[in-house]
């Protein structure tokens, strides 16, 4: 075994689980009324933040029995790593998003740089309007430039894995929320 898939296996084993499957899942319904109760007559874009917005978006669509379209944007300032930096745009949407409302969605809302970089992006497209899902909100302390508009948990100012969040580029696959114990 390479030494980055042994401190992966460490790093699982003395985690802490924070919001077990059963919870995160009862988030997401919660997440999917709501959206559904302010988007449902809309015909919304759903964007997928992608590598983090993948399990919340596959998630959340099934629950969304309403109308819509799906696409992906890839902007990141962690790029596999466990500290950020400046704003890296891999792709953005092919959708056009002039004129319609769009639902961007997305792991967690960390420091709520790369989530208000997108929405300003959108409305540069011409979206008539934009609004922001975040399966996490992560509570730090300090105010963040954006505030999602809909939340599925509050989770702690820790490092944390699964339901799409990563260490290190892996363990998004994890069934649950869990905080590191420490980070690498």
């Amino acid at each position: 075994m390479n030494l980055m898939l042994e401190e992966i296996n460490i790093v699982q084993q003395q985690a802490l689980l924070l919001h077990s499957a059963d919870e995160v899942e009862a988030a997401l319904d919660s997440m999917a009324a709501a959206i559904t109760a302010k988007l449902s007559n809309s015909n919304p874009l759903v964007l997928c933040v992608i590598n983090g917005g993948i399990i919340a978006t596959g998630k959340l669509l099934p629950r969304l029995d309403f109308p819509l379209n799906l696409d992906s944007v890839h902007a990141s300032r962690y790029r596999n790593a466990t500290s950020g930096s400046d704003i890296h745009w891999l792709f953005k949407p092919t959708t056009p998003l002039s004129g319609r409302t769009v639902l961007v969605v997305d792991d967690i809302l960390d420091e709520g740089l790369t989530l208000h970089a997108i929405v300003d992006y959108c409305r540069e497209q011409g979206a008539a309007a934009v609004y922001t899902a975040a399966l996490f909100d992560k509570q730090l302390g300090v105010v963040k430039p954006i505030v999602a508009d809909f939340v599925g948990l509050s989770v702690a100012n820790q490092y944390l894995f699964g339901y799409g969040m990563d260490y290190k580029g892996y363990l998004r696959n994890a069934p649950g929320v869990y905080a590191c114990k420490d980070v690498l």
